[in-house]
């Protein structure tokens, strides 16, 4: 079974503060693992940013994990794919990939996480957990009680599937939230809106 780590940071389109910037600032905070979400670029532009982004995480012993753009695999320095789509066929993509290849999903119900279980996904990010303006999206929010059933479900059922909450999450739900027993949880907006950017990583983190 491969390593999931607790907390994943995810990069965004931001003005005037790059993906790449991001990434130096999350891997000096400390990060051991980071989702690079880019869906505004095409190819080239996209490799080109990739290929920046993986010396980094290279050089700072970080897992990189591309949200989407699977067809990149091979042609960068990518340990994973975290695909979004709630229909992905995960078979499909393993056997694309091969085994090595950290995959994640995303799911929104329990049964959601049980089919990615089922098809050989490493993880899934769990939620939305709150409105995100960072990653608005039509499912409706997880409550702690519904984390807490999905991660009994999993359990009972003998499967063991690191589940992340995700979503609009802030310092003040973390402890709440891991006492529903998931794994780890996904953070944007709260790390890149913060007035210190390291101290919010660090601060997660120390919860974790």
């Amino acid at each position: 079974m491969k390593y999931i780590e607790k907390l994943h940071y995810i990069t965004h389109d931001i003005p005037n503060f790059s993906h790449v910037e991001q990434v130096q600032l999350a891997c000096e905070a400390g990060a051991k693992w980071i989702q690079y979400r880019c869906l505004s670029k095409a190819d080239a532009e996209l490799m080109q940013e990739i290929n920046t982004i993986a010396e980094i995480c290279d050089d700072w012993g970080t897992t990189l994990i591309v949200t989407n753009h699977i067809h990149l695999n091979g042609k960068a320095d990518i340990q994973g794919f975290h695909i979004e789509d709630m229909d992905a066929d995960f078979i499909a993509l393993r056997k694309l990939v091969g085994d090595d290849i950290t995959l994640g999903g995303s799911a929104n119900t329990v049964n959601g996480l049980l089919r990615l279980a089922k098809e050989g996904a490493d993880y899934a990010g769990f939620g939305p957990f709150a409105i995100s303006e960072t990653k608005p999206n039509k499912y409706p929010v997880l409550t702690f009680e519904d984390y807490k059933k999905a991660t009994d479900k999993l359990t009972e059922e003998g499967i063991n599937l690191p589940i992340l909450a995700v979503g609009g999450i802030t310092l003040y739900d973390v402890e709440a939230l891991m006492q529903t027993n998931i794994h780890g949880i996904a953070v944007a907006g709260a790390i890149n809106n913060a007035d210190d950017f390291i101290q919010a990583y660090q601060d997660f983190y120390a919860l974790l």
